[in-house]
This record gives structure tokens, C-alpha cells and sequence, in this order.
């Protein structure tokens, strides 16, 4: 791990202990320096610390009183920002390496048939522990969730392999292992965290293919042809989408089809392609319009027509069209539940850059501050690269006041 990573993860064990206290950066820094009795601590401050690019060494005692928690803690998990060998980080997750078996992620998952006997019940529980972190992510970022997601993936996985059971229990059992590593796999995306989310998705993909589930294998395939698009590597990313659409075929679930169909969308989108682009959106509402299909699984509870609205925004967005981008951006967020809180703060972040291209950019300016303000206290990767997307595109009218203002106030974060 380099020097750079191990900073980052101390800088999101600062701001996962900040959040669990109950305070946003702002009130962070205003309790610091009320319990130093200085008064240079600022917003932007604490904000590089959770960012990993200062370690708050002087401050540290200070954080220890505040979040009323051992100094020696604190010194530990500064030690392992600084590079030292023998220091860990309390409350970080381990990487999947670390929590699945040695061999390949695809390899076959083998069972033992002299382990303890489990039954349905036991894949009722985990099937409703994968549901809750699901519903979690609806309101909780990767970096708060990551630690129980790989938890729950790694404990999984062990069942499988140490226990006895009946042939449907066991396709029950690699199910929910496929849907555990979707959502770890989403989880592990939003956390920064590339690696781990690839081979969770990969992991889950080989347990939904012993369950002979396709519909699972291409939710699977396409969440990783969607990490893969916004990784750099848009070719892998859109093959995976199509391969998804084709794996699920045309009887999968009305909302499962537009899902799949949305995901080429993006990925023709990031590949620069953009006539297939638009061909996709138009066949994902038609998906969704058919009412004649199999009920959808539980997984995809969050697909309806607003979500199609917002992939249509973002690919309208990307191919600089905005003019039917921003009236269906403002749409979606005038009806949209706050509580989502990264959702909004992504959403936002079209809606600025968008602005930016019908040369708006007060209003875009507007947006990229709401945008910021929120990501600052949100422990994801996407929020903070798509605030750092916005402030580079508010870059081209420094002459405006709005725009000037915020990239002076926020400009630092471009160094990230």
C-alpha cells in the first residue's frame, strides 16, 4: 500500500469518527477550537484531514477529548498515515484478499458435507441482513459501510464452505453470496476502493452462476461493466453491459431489463458512442413499460421511472446536451427524498455541469457549492471526484464573481 492510500484511509477514519460524533466539518471545527481555545480551525481544515493530505498531529489530543475516545488510538492510526510498518488503523476494512479464501474469485465455491446441518432459516436471515445493507446505502455512504458489507460477504462465504445442507438450501445460500457481493461490490466502489469492488462483483458472479440465476449473473455483470466505465476502462465496461442484457434475456423482469438497458446507455455514453447511447435510453423505458413479464426480485426494488429520468440527465449531460439535461435535472430534485443524501449531491453535480455547457455559470456555481457542502460530509469517492468534476469545468469563467468565489473558496480540493 502506497504512502498516498495509507493517508487517504486515515483521513476516512478522521471523518468516520467526526460523523459518528453527530457534527458536520463545520461544527467539527468550531467544537475544536472552543476545546483548544484557538480559533484557527476552519471547515476547509478538516476537510484536508479527511481527504488524508495533513495529518492533524498537534490536534490530535484535542480530538481525543472531544470525541471522548483514548489518545493512543489516535497516535496509533497517525503513525499509520506517517508509513510505519508496525501501526494499523482501528476500523478500517481489510481488503477481500484478506477475507476470502486464497485462489481465484471465480473458482468454484466447494462445500463441506460433514459441516453443521443449516436450513432455510438460516438463508432467511442472511437474505434479510443483505436487504438492510441495501436499504442502508440509501442513506450511508461506501466509507461508512464497507467494514459491515465485507463482514457479512466474508461470514457468507465461510457458511457456505464449512456447512451441511439440502441442494435448494445450498442455491438459496449462493444467492444471497451474489447478491452479498453486488452490494460489496457497490459499497467497495463508492469507498475508492477499485480492487475489492471488482472482486466482489467477480466472487458473487461465480455464486449466482452455480445458482443457475441468470437475471442475478447479469445484475452482477452489469454492476461491474458500470464500475469498469467509470474506471477508465470503457471498452470492458461496455461489453459487460451488453453481455448483461444478453445473459438476462428477453424474459427477465420489466425492471431488471431497464436496468440492464440503462447501464449500456452509460457505458455507449463513456465510450463516446452516442446514437447507441440514445437508442439504449429509448429501449430501457420501453422495458419498463411492459407489464406482462415475471415479478422483479427484491434487489431491484429502487428501479422506476424517476431513476430512468436521472440516467437519461447524466447521458444528455455527457454528450453536452443541455438543454434536455437541466429541465429533467430540476425535475428529479424537486421530487426527490433528501434523506438520499448522496444521491442529491451527485445529481447536483449533472445538474452544475450542465449549466456550465447552456453558459449558466452562476447558477452552476450555485450548484457546485451545494454540491461540495454536501460531499464534505459524505464518505464517498463519487461525490468527491464528481465535486472535483464540477469545480474543474467552473475553471473556464474565473472572470465571473460566482464562479470565482467558489473556486476560491474550494479550489484546493483540485490538488486532491
Amino acid at each position: 500500500m502506497t504512502s498516498t492510500d495509507r493517508r487517504r484511509e486515515f483521513g476516512a477514519y478522521l471523518a468516520s469518527l467526526r460523523r459518528h460524533s453527530g457534527r458536520s466539518q463545520r461544527q467539527f471545527a468550531a467544537v475544536l477550537c472552543a476545546g483548544s481555545g484557538a480559533q484557527s480551525i476552519t471547515r476547509n481544515e478538516v476537510s484536508r484531514w479527511e481527504r488524508g493530505e495533513r495529518i492533524p498531529d498537534v490536534w490530535l489530543p484535542t480530538f481525543a477529548q472531544v470525541l471522548g475516545m483514548p489518545l493512543h488510538e489516535l497516535e496509533q492510526a497517525a503513525a499509520y498515515a506517517r508509513g510505519d510498518a508496525k501501526a494499523t488503523l482501528p476500523g478500517v476494512a481489510a481488503t477481500l484478499a484478506d477475507l476470502l479464501p486464497n485462489g481465484d474469485a471465480l473458482e468454484f465455491l466447494a462445500a463441506s458435507p460433514c459441516g453443521r446441518r443449516i436450513g432455510a432459516t438460516t438463508v432467511e436471515g442472511l437474505a434479510a441482513r443483505v436487504h438492510g445493507l441495501r436499504l442502508a446505502d440509501d442513506v450511508l455512504s461506501g466509507g461508512d459501510l464497507i467494514v459491515p458489507a465485507f463482514r457479512e460477504l466474508h461470514a457468507a462465504v465461510r457458511l457456505f464452505r464449512e456447512s451441511s445442507r439440502s441442494e435448494s438450501t445450498g442455491r438459496g445460500l449462493l444467492v444471497q453470496i451474489g447478491e452479498l457481493g453486488q452490494i460489496a461490490g457497490w459499497i467497495a466502489s463508492d469507498a475508492g476502493h477499485g480492487k475489492d469492488a471488482e472482486r466482489a462483483y467477480r466472487l458473487g458472479i461465480s455464486a449466482a452462476r452455480q445458482a443457475g440465476d441468470a437475471v442475478l449473473v447479469a445484475q452482477l455483470a452489469g454492476s461491474l461493466g458500470y464500475h469498469l466505465s467509470n474506471s477508465g476502462r470503457e471498452r470492458e465496461g461496455l461489453e459487460l453491459a451488453k453481455a448483461a442484457v444478453v445473459e438476462a434475456g428477453p424474459d427477465a423482469p420489466a425492471a431488471t431489463r431497464a436496468l440492464f438497458l440503462d447501464r449500456v446507455a452509460w457505458a455507449h455514453t463513456r465510450a463516446g458512442e452516442q446514437q447507441p447511447a440514445l437508442r439504449a435510453l429509448g429501449e430501457a423505458h420501453a422495458a419498463l413499460d411492459a407489464t406482462d413479464g415475471a415479478p422483479a426480485p427484491s434487489w431491484a426494488y429502487w428501479v422506476n421511472r424517476e431513476e430512468l429520468e436521472v440516467m437519461d440527465a447524466r447521458v444528455f449531460t455527457e454528450l453536452h446536451r443541455p438543454l434536455r439535461a437541466v429541465p429533467l435535472l430540476q425535475d428529479v430534485l424537486g421530487r426527490y427524498d433528501a434523506t438520499h443524501a448522496r444521491e442529491v449531491a451527485l445529481y447536483r453535480s449533472w445538474l452544475a455541469v450542465a449549466l456550465v455547457d447552456a453558459n449558466e455559470p452562476e447558477r452552476a456555481a450555485e450548484e457546485a457549492r451545494r454540491v461540495i457542502d454536501t460531499s464534505g460530509d459524505l464518505s464517498s469517492e463519487r461525490t468527491a471526484e464528481r465535486a472535483r468534476t464540477v469545480l474543474h469545468r467552473l475553471k473556464g469563467f474565473e472572470d465571473v464573481p460566482e464562479a470565482r468565489e467558489v473556486l476560491a473558496d474550494y479550489g484546493h480540493l483540485l490538488l486532491a
